[in-house]
């Protein structure tokens, strides 16, 4: 388990940039604490120990650093990265997760990736293999990701500032974002699961 806060305080805002890169850029982003890491670098510049609107643009630079580097290696190496079998890192389910999100909502996939545990590590490789306009790749993936570097530490920030120690409380915040952002993606995914059942 990552203890974000030493995280932090050990190697700030690069350390912060370079787990944001990897969680696209390395396809490792299910092992990495990514909205707990933005939740805790809000709740650090609330207590002044990280200046708010750096760490937000470092975030935000990072995502898209990362994300470029996914579709790229998605569109240069395509289906024969998709074809590996299942391993500790590498998992077809989470290809497979990322290419029906990709299929259901197109470009806007690009939008919200970010928000959505796992989608967000595997969607840009899979905008690479379906070649996805890169310049509209671009526009909205820098969108999106600029979204969630500022939404997200936002959020930590604000708990920051209204709730004392709120430090101890990280991962209950967590859980009220994941709850806040995935449940509008889990609706739709049981609804259409539930539709396609009765056919």
């Amino acid at each position: 388990m990552f203890d974000v806060t030493s995280i932090i305080q050990t190697g700030g805002l690069l350390l912060i940039a370079a787990i944001v890169f990897a969680e696209s850029g390395m396809f490792v982003g299910f092992f990495f604490p990514g909205d707990t890491l933005l939740l805790t670098a809000g709740v650090f510049a609330a207590q002044g120990h990280l200046n708010l609107e750096l760490a937000i643009i470092v975030i935000a630079l990072s995502a898209i650093a990362g994300d470029n580097v996914g579709y790229h290696i998605g569109k240069h190496y395509g289906r024969r990265l998709f074809s590996k079998p299942d391993s500790l890192v590498f998992r077809q389910e989470y290809i497979q997760r990322a290419e029906k999100f990709y299929e259901r909502w197109g470009s806007r996939t690009m939008l919200v990736a970010h928000f959505v545990p796992v989608v967000r590590t595997f969607a840009p490789p899979v905008a690479g293999v379906a070649k996805m306009n890169y310049k509209q790749y671009v526009l909205f993936d820098a969108t999106g990701d600029t979204a969630w570097a500022t939404i997200v530490t936002l959020i930590g920030y604000w708990f920051g500032t209204k709730i004392p120690n709120v430090d101890h409380y990280v991962l209950l915040a967590v859980a009220a974002v994941m709850t806040i952002t995935l449940g509008p993606t889990l609706y739709h995914f049981t609804k259409a699961l539930l539709e396609k059942r009765r056919k």
